[in-house]
């Protein structure tokens, strides 16, 4: 397991680098140039100069790359004499519009994403469980038939459709709920989460729908296995044939499907976040591509990338847990 878990982690490392590199290359090779970006509409050539030196793009690319790389781990310096500024590590750079650290931004809004991420993943994976595993257990019948339109219809509703009745019905026209305002957690836990209730809504209905779709697909092939038929002749309750030999098995597929969803999650939903006006890495992001701030888009980049990256090794690993077959 430990020589396993090193290849991984080595190969982990080498997608973010190679991630890193097309990242990179994109945004510094295209036309665009970040010094006038950063400069502004009035800029002097002398002044367009200095920023260039002072972003270190007067350098070859491929030294700018290497210090983009190693200030990730060590930090870097940026500039020189009255005008050098040390960016600590973990350095992404500075944001073009109000020249803060990416980093500090991107752990500013991280909170929101997560809690975001978090309590909808939990959600929907009730609700999609639920409801394939029950259409797989009554397959072909009524039951079976009414789960699946419903969820063939709920995958079909864009979130910002779902988002915009939730927020018409629940909010507007009713007042069950307040419109969402971010409230941390540590501070006010009923609060947070029901300010964070509307937009876990409008994220589970979509996931769920997809979740309950591949859950019954599982659990009819798994239960339909030998070693199903085999615990069954045995005389083991069926809770037991179901639970504990059916799902489990049953859910690696699910598993391997729930690790892409939550890590790219993690690094921010725009839509519904821009739709609730939530101050998370998603909202963070439609704001740098309106602005054309390449540091933050890049850090948003390669911090989404790890978290797809991670949660997949995560998953590679759980796999021996949920499916005792794959031990072997």
């Amino acid at each position: 397991m430990i020589l396993y878990l090193g290849r991984r982690l080595l190969a982990v490392a080498g997608v973010l680098l190679a991630i890193a590199a097309v990242t990179f290359t994109i945004f510094y090779v295209l036309p665009s140039d970040p010094a006038a970006a950063a400069c502004g509409k009035s800029c002097s050539a002398d002044r367009l100069e200095a920023i260039r030196a002072h972003m270190g793009l007067d350098r070859p690319l491929w030294r700018q790359f290497a210090d983009f790389v190693t200030g990730i781990f060590t930090g870097r310096t940026m500039g020189s004499g009255q005008y050098a500024l040390h960016c600590r590590f973990p350095c992404l750079g500075y944001s073009y519009e109000n020249s803060e650290a990416v980093w500090d931004l991107l752990m500013d809004r991280l909170p929101v994403s997560a809690s975001l991420a978090v309590g909808a993943a939990a959600l929907w994976l009730l609700l999609g469980l639920t409801a394939g595993v029950t259409a797989a257990l009554r397959k072909d019948t009524l039951t079976d038939r009414a789960l699946m339109v419903g969820a063939v219809a709920a995958a079909s509703l864009p979130v910002y459709f779902t988002s915009m009745m939730l927020i018409y019905g629940l909010i507007r026209a009713t007042g069950l709920l307040p419109y969402p305002q971010y409230v941390p957690l540590a501070d006010n836990p009923l609060q947070w989460a029901s300010n964070l209730l509307l937009p876990w809504l409008a994220l589970a209905v979509l996931y769920a729908a997809m979740y309950a779709r591949q859950s019954r697909t599982s659990m009819i092939e798994t239960m339909a296995e030998p070693y199903i038929r085999t615990a069954r002749a045995k005389g083991l309750p069926r809770r037991t044939v179901v639970v504990k030999h059916g799902l489990r098995a049953g859910m690696t597929p699910v598993l391997t499907l729930f690790g892409m969803d939550l890590g790219g999650l993690l690094a921010g939903a725009v839509i519904t976040e821009s739709l609730f006006g939530l101050p998370g890495i998603g909202r963070l992001f439609y704001g740098a591509l309106s602005t054309g701030d390449q540091p933050v888009i890049l850090g948003v980049t390669l911090l989404a990338a790890a978290f797809i990256v991670v949660a997949n090794l995560a998953v590679d690993l759980l796999y021996a847990v949920v499916d005792p077959r794959v031990r072997y």
